[in-house]
């Protein structure tokens, strides 16, 4: 006699442990800037104007307060004040496209505004930083030592095969946290910045002298400042030149404005020309890139993304980004996995490096130790395809970019870990020691434990 059938029994609910991090597709979206009360009759047409942003860049507390009106209580400025008569390492500069990316979708709100990763950067004020240790006892001005490496006005060689143009000191936006904060941008009261004192010709002139004169340079970061404030027609001429060289095979322009300023890359006369340079490029064999610089996404917007399907679609062989790893801005997995998914997924811009910040006066709010910056290495990998997946640097003074495992000793303890290099500067060419020594880089002494931080308190003034 068959049997029959019962009832089958419920299924048994197995937990699941899920991803550390949990992929979702977010579009882009480009906030709404009337939400400002500054900006609240602000047109589609000015606001995609470049000219419109330039002359509406936030330069002081006053325009600032024009923009956000009462939606920021006094509090902030005085904050704001604070840091800029004592502390600031920049002058501010923030395009109204920037500050659109803070806050972006919730009510503006004091609270909102100081924890915005976007403000935290780009607009400091006194109470982010450290009052025990606001700079590191090695921090130095110029901390990786490029002014020492000038071979000619603006131009470092630092490394044996690569140079760093500096054509100008200004940019379209000022970071609180800029490793050029000696040269670039208005001196500050901490600050009396260092002057480009040739004309612009002459100092073009001297760098393409330089490079005739060593073929064993192959690749150019053509950079400043930001080349966005080169005149177009300056530019394009400099880059004409460096493509007149059989021996430079990479050129890469390093812009912030294509995030910062995207209206500046999406004029037609800079489309029209830039396309002559990527042209020019190609047929002459030699890589035509954009490096630019995004720390967070809120960032990325469909006008990001439009400035660089631009650039890539006028022959520009890649665009790549630069960011700073920033303690309150991103130096979290999911912070840096969201930024990397928006770069690569909505934006066309290749995840490149994730520098740890430099040891710059007043930064130490910033900075993370190394150990930090590997557990994010680690986290980070295998949820972005290899080819989009970050490296996270050290850029250790004297060395150059290492890979943050590439340490050859760690003191947890004191913060100190030691690195070593397979080639010199331009200013070791008598040293032959150079290659045999241990260089040191030194994490922010809150993060060390008790017994490293009172270390560091007995040698304060070493």
């Amino acid at each position: 006699m068959a049997t029959i059938p019962g009832p089958r029994p419920a299924p048994v609910a197995v937990p699941t442990a899920g991803q550390p991090y949990e992929y979702r597709r977010s579009p882009l979206v480009e906030p709404d800037w009337t939400r400002f009360p500054g900006w609240r009759h602000v047109t589609r047409e000015q606001w995609e104007n470049a000219q419109w942003q330039r002359v509406n860049c936030v330069k002081n507390i006053k325009q600032l307060r024009a923009v956000l009106g009462d939606t920021v209580d006094e509090t902030f400025y005085t904050d704001l004040a604070a840091d800029q008569q004592a502390l600031a390492t920049m002058s501010m500069l923030v395009p109204p496209q920037m500050i659109n990316t803070m806050v972006p979708f919730a009510p503006m709100t004091t609270e909102a505004f100081r924890a915005d990763p976007i403000r935290r950067y780009m607009i400091p004020v006194a109470a982010d930083r450290r009052t025990d240790w606001p700079s590191h006892p090695y921090a130095s001005r110029d901390s990786l030592h490029e002014h020492d490496m000038w071979v000619a006005e603006g131009l470092t060689h630092r490394y044996p095969t690569k140079v760093l143009a500096e054509l100008l000191s200004t940019c379209p936006q000022y970071c609180g946290h800029c490793t050029r904060m000696d040269l670039v941008g208005n001196s500050t009261p901490a600050v009396d910045k260092l002057k480009l004192t040739l004309k612009p010709v002459d100092r073009y002139d001297a760098h393409i002298s330089y490079l005739k004169a060593h073929p064993g340079v192959r690749d150019v970061v053509v950079s400043g400042g930001d080349v966005a404030n080169v005149p177009w027609r300056n530019l394009e001429s400099y880059l004409m030149r460096l493509l007149e060289l059989e021996t430079v095979r990479d050129i890469r322009l390093a812009t912030k404005a294509l995030m910062g300023l995207p209206q500046h890359w999406l004029q037609n006369d800079v489309v029209e020309g830039l396309e002559r340079v990527a042209r020019t490029a190609a047929r002459r064999g030699v890589n035509l890139a954009i490096h630019t610089h995004v720390n967070h996404a809120q960032s990325i917007t469909p006008l990001v993304a439009k400035a660089t399907q631009t650039a890539l679609d006028v022959g520009v062989r890649d665009v790549r980004n630069q960011g700073v790893l920033m303690r309150g801005v991103n130096a979290t997995t999911p912070d840096l996995l969201d930024l990397c998914f928006a770069l690569q997924g909505e934006a066309g811009i290749l995840p490149y490096y994730f520098y740890m910040c430099d040891m710059i006066p007043n930064a130490e709010h910033w900075r993370v130790p190394v150990w930090h910056a590997q557990q994010l290495q680690h986290d980070i990998m295998g949820y972005l395809p290899g080819y989009a997946t970050p490296r996270i640097v050290c850029d250790v003074p004297f060395v150059g970019k290492r890979w943050v495992h590439m340490l050859t000793e760690y003191d947890r303890e004191r913060g100190i870990s030691y690195w070593t290099k397979n080639y010199r500067t331009s200013i070791e060419s008598a040293d032959l020691e150079a290659l045999n020594k241990r260089y040191a880089y030194y994490d922010p002494i809150d993060t060390l434990p008790e017994a490293g931080q009172q270390w560091w308190a007995a040698h304060r003034d070493d």
